[in-house]
C-alpha cells in the first residue's frame, strides 16, 4: 500500500511559535501534543517536514524531541503532496470572493 505524502510546517505548528520566539539559530521546544498528533498522521501518510528554517537545525530538534522516525525527509521545497498543514494558509475552495474575504480577516491563531 502506498501512504499519502503529507508535508508539516515546524514553525507555529510542531513547535511553540511567535515574533518574539524566533530565533534563527534555535527552534522552540515542541509544543503540547504534537508528539500524538504526528504518531497518529503517521498512520495516515508519509510524514515531510516542511520548513525555511536551517534543514540541518531541524533535522536536530527532530532529533532532540525523538520523532525523526515519523518522517521521511526534511525540506523546504513545496513538494506534490496529498495534505500540506501549515498555520499560515488558507484552504482555496474555487471562490476567488471568498478567499480574498478570509485573507483579509486572516490571523494565525497563535497571535
Amino acid at each position: 500500500m502506498v501512504k499519502k505524502r503529507i508535508l508539516i510546517d515546524l514553525d507555529g505548528v510542531l513547535n511553540q511559535y511567535g515574533k518574539e520566539l524566533y530565533n534563527e539559530n534555535y527552534i522552540p521546544q515542541i509544543q503540547f501534543g504534537a508528539v500524538e498528533f504526528i504518531k497518529e498522521l503517521n498512520k495516515q501518510g508519509d510524514l515531510y517536514l516542511f520548513t525555511s528554517r536551517n534543514l540541518l537545525l531541524a533535522a536536530k530538534w527532530l532529533c532532540d524531541n525523538k520523532i525523526d522516525m515519523y518522517f521521511k525527509d526534511i525540506t523546504n521545497i513545496k513538494l506534490p503532496s496529498y495534505l500540506y498543514i501549515d498555520d499560515r494558509c488558507i484552504c482555496f475552495k474555487g471562490e476567488y470572493k471568498k478567499t480574498l474575504e478570509e485573507i483579509k480577516h486572516f490571523n494565525v491563531y497563535w497571535k
